[in-house]
């Protein structure tokens, strides 16, 4: 009986220095993913321009992904940002006006956009991607720092469509009627047989930024 008591005890033992083990490892796990994040974030504030807020009006003439029509919903990415617009169920040319703001921290870096058709039992279908850059819209508001002084509805720039980027129409970069520099873009998806998304862009500052 004491053989048998010594050996429970012994398993018992050990079991509870496995416990203690995982839960150790999984203290220096959470604290090591904690302190990346920490890490990650802190290289953000330190290189961050400002914020880039993309405001998604609407999709036109979109690729059927159901029986007659698709849910379309745009995400948009940059870097290790991943942000989306609301669903609107059954319709090819939907009205999004949906506003998503990104933190910019190199001008150089595209954003890109895909859309997709939301499915309940399946995996969402692709509807093409497209992908524009923002460094011809923060050089322009590098340069036209005095708002004040330029009329409203002024066109700053101009973007032509080409081989080398993905615009439908001209893109102009102007000073809307609140006096802020915005971009609209109309942009052409990829990878599918239709489809095209409409977007606006506007620059919201953050104090402290080296680039302004």
């Amino acid at each position: 009986m004491k053989v048998e008591k010594g050996k429970r005890n012994l398993f018992q033992l050990a079991v509870q220095r496995r416990r203690r083990l995982r839960a150790k490892m999984h203290s220096l796990i959470e604290g090591a993913s904690r302190a990346a994040d920490l890490e990650s974030s802190e290289s953000v504030m330190d290189n961050l321009m400002g914020l880039l807020r993309v405001h998604v009006k609407r999709g036109v003439n979109l690729a059927v992904r159901d029986v007659r029509s698709s849910d379309p919903y745009v995400v948009v990415k940059i870097g290790n940002q991943r942000l989306k617009t609301r669903i609107v169920k059954k319709d090819v040319n939907p009205e999004w006006n949906d506003d998503l703001t990104l933190s910019i921290t190199d001008p150089d870096i595209p954003v890109s956009l895909t859309v997709y058709d939301h499915d309940t039992f399946s995996k969402d279908d692709k509807m093409g991607d497209s992908e524009f850059e923002v460094r011809s819209f923060i050089e322009a508001l590098k340069t036209y720092t005095n708002l004040e002084e330029i009329p409203s509805g002024t066109v700053i720039s101009r973007l032509k469509p080409g081989t080398d980027n993905c615009l439908v129409d001209e893109s102009a970069i102007y000073v809307n009627d609140e006096g802020k520099i915005i971009q609209d873009l109309f942009l052409r998806l990829r990878n599918v047989e239709c489809g095209e998304v409409e977007i606006q862009l506007q620059w919201i500052h953050y104090p402290g930024s080296k680039t302004f």
